[in-house]
C-alpha cells in the first residue's frame, strides 16, 4: 500500500466556526436525505396505485432492505469514525487504509445478499403469509433489490469517504441524482410508459437499483477526482486485520443497532399478520414507515455531518469543539422532530390520503400515526447521543440504547398490547420504549463524558 506523498492542507473540521462547520457538513447531507425521503414516499405512492396487496408486499420487504442498509451504513460508520480520527491525528496512511479495508468489507456484504436474492427471497415471504398475490409481488421486488445490491453498498461506502474528508457537498449530489433517477423511472417501469411493458413491483425494484448504481458511479468518480486526502488504489492491497478490527469495533455495534429495525419490522409484521390477521395493518405500518422518513432522514443527515466533526476533534483532543458540536446538534434535531410531531398530530388523514388509502386504512392509520409520533418528542435527543458514542469509538452504548428502544421493549409490549387490547393499543409501545432510551442515553453520556471527554485538553483553534 502506498502512502500519500504530500501533507494535505489543514482540515476545516479543526478550525472552522462550529455552527458554520456543522451547517457546511450537515446541510448537503440533510438535503440529500430529504430527497431520499421524498423518493421513498414517491416509490410507495406509485406502488399504491397497483393495489393494497402491493403496498403490503413492499412493507414485508422492509426488514431485508433495512438489513442491507444496516450493514452498509453500519460499516460506513466504522470507516467514518476511524478515518476522521486518523485525519485528526494527521495519520494519513491509516486514513487511507481505513478507506480501502472499508471497501473490502462492503464487497463481502454484497456477496452475502446476492446469494440471498438468488435462493431465499420467496421463502422469506412464504414464511410470513400464504397469500400468493403478496408473495409474488414481494418476490419480484426483493429479489432484484438484493441481487443488484452492489450499487447501494458501494454508493454508501464511497459517499461516506467523501463525507469523512469534509466533501459532503459531493455526497449530496450523488445521492440526489440517484434518487431523482429512481423517481423518474418509477412510473415508467411500474406502469409501462414509452412502449415498455408494465412491470409492477418488479419495475419499482429496477428503478431503485438503477438509481443506486448511478449514484455509486458518481460517488466513485468524485472520490477519484476530488478527494485528494485519500488514494484509492488496490494495487498490492492486502486486508489489514488491525484496521478491519478497528472498523468492526464501531461498525458491528452500529450495524446491529440499525439491523434491530429489521427485526422490529419483521416482528411487527408477524404480529399483525399471524396474531391480528390484518394485512391492512401491515400496509398502514408500511405507509407510516415511509412517512416517518421525512422526520428521521434529515436528523440522520445532521448526524452524518456531526460524527466526523466529533471524531476529528476527539483525535485532535479539542474538548470545547466536541461539546459545542453535541449541544448544537441536539438543539437542531429536537426542534426538527418536534415539527414532525406537530404535523403527524394535526394532519394524519391528509398524510395517509397521499397513498390512496382506503377507508379501513384511514380508520387504522389516523390513530397509528398519532400514537407512534409521540416518540418524536425525545427521539432527536436519543439519536444524537447514540451517534456521539459512535463518533468516540464506543459503539456498545449505542447498541444497548437501540436494543432497548427498538427491540427489547417494543416487541414484547406490542405483542402484549395487541393480544389484550387490540391493534390500536400496540402502537403505544413506541413512545414507552423511547422514554426508556432517553434515560439510558443520559446515564451513558455521563459515563462517556467523565471517561473520554473531560480528560481532553482544550486543543487548538477553538471556535
Amino acid at each position: 500500500m502506498e502512502s500519500n506523498r504530500t501533507t494535505p492542507a489543514p482540515n476545516k473540521m479543526g478550525y472552522m466556526n462550529i455552527p458554520h462547520l456543522l451547517f457546511v457538513m450537515a446541510m448537503p447531507m440533510i438535503i440529500s436525505m430529504l430527497v431520499q425521503a421524498f423518493y421513498n414516499v414517491v416509490d410507495t405512492y406509485f406502488v399504491a396505485q397497483i393495489n393494497e396487496n402491493a403496498v403490503s408486499a413492499l412493507s414485508m420487504s422492509f426488514p431485508i432492505q433495512n438489513l442491507m442498509i444496516a450493514l452498509s451504513t453500519g460499516m460506513a460508520v466504522g470507516i467514518n469514525a476511524l478515518l476522521s480520527k486518523s485525519l485528526g491525528e494527521k495519520n494519513y496512511e491509516r486514513a487511507n487504509a481505513a478507506a480501502l479495508n472499508g471497501i473490502f468489507i462492503a464487497v463481502i456484504g454484497i456477496i452475502v445478499f446476492f446469494i440471498f436474492g438468488l435462493f431465499f427471497t420467496r421463502t422469506f415471504f412464504t414464511a410470513q403469509t400464504s397469500d400468493e398475490t403478496i408473495v409474488s409481488y414481494g418476490t419480484n421486488y426483493l429479489s432484484i433489490c438484493t441481487i443488484f445490491c452492489f450499487g447501494m453498498f458501494l454508493q454508501i461506502t464511497f459517499e461516506r469517504l467523501l463525507q469523512s474528508t469534509g466533501h459532503s457537498f459531493y455526497t449530496m449530489i450523488s445521492q440526489s441524482i440517484g434518487a431523482i433517477i429512481n423517481i423518474i423511472l418509477d412510473p415508467i417501469f411500474i406502469f409501462g410508459y414509452f412502449g415498455l411493458p408494465a412491470m409492477g413491483t418488479r419495475g419499482a425494484a429496477i428503478a431503485t437499483v438503477t438509481g443506486q448504481i448511478c449514484a455509486m458511479c458518481l460517488a466513485l468518480i468524485f472520490n477519484l477526482k476530488i478527494n485528494k486526502e485519500l488514494k484509492l488504489t488496490f494495487r498490492g492491497f492486502k486486508p489489514d486485520k488491525f484496521v478491519i478490527r478497528q472498523i468492526l469495533a464501531v461498525g458491528v455495534p452500529a450495524t446491529i443497532m440499525s439491523a434491530i429495525g429489521s427485526i422490529l419490522n419483521f416482528g411487527l409484521n408477524m404480529i399483525l399478520l399471524k396474531v391480528l390477521k390484518s394485512s391492512t395493518g401491515v400496509s398502514v405500518y408500511g405507509i407510516y414507515f415511509k412517512l416517518q422518513s421525512f422526520v428521521f432522514m434529515p436528523v440522520f443527515g445532521l448526524v452524518n455531518g456531526m460524527v466526523p466533526i466529533i471524531a476529528f476533534n476527539y483525535g485532535a483532543r479539542n474538548k470545547k469543539r466536541i461539546i459545542h458540536t453535541i449541544l448544537l446538534s441536539i438543539g437542531c434535531a429536537t426542534a426538527y422532530m418536534l415539527t414532525g410531531f406537530i404535523i403527524f398530530q394535526c394532519m394524519p388523514t391528509q398524510l395517509l390520503s397521499i397513498f390512496n388509502a382506503s377507508n379501513e386504512q384511514l380508520r387504522l392509520g389516523v390513530y397509528t400515526l398519532r400514537i407512534i409520533s409521540l416518540c418524536f418528542i425525545v427521539t432527536g435527543f436519543n439519536v444524537i447521543i447514540s451517534s456521539v458514542f459512535q463518533a468516540l469509538g464506543n459503539g456498545m452504548f449505542s447498541m444497548i440504547i437501540s436494543l432497548s428502544r427498538q427491540l427489547i421493549i417494543i416487541l414484547p409490549l406490542a405483542y402484549i398490547f395487541a393480544v389484550t387490547l387490540g391493534i390500536n393499543a400496540m402502537w403505544a409501545a413506541f413512545p414507552i420504549a423511547e422514554l426508556v432510551a432517553s434515560v439510558l442515553s443520559v446515564v451513558f453520556f455521563v459515563i462517556i463524558y467523565k471517561r473520554q471527554i473531560k480528560p481532553l485538553g482544550e486543543g487548538y483553534n477553538i471556535s
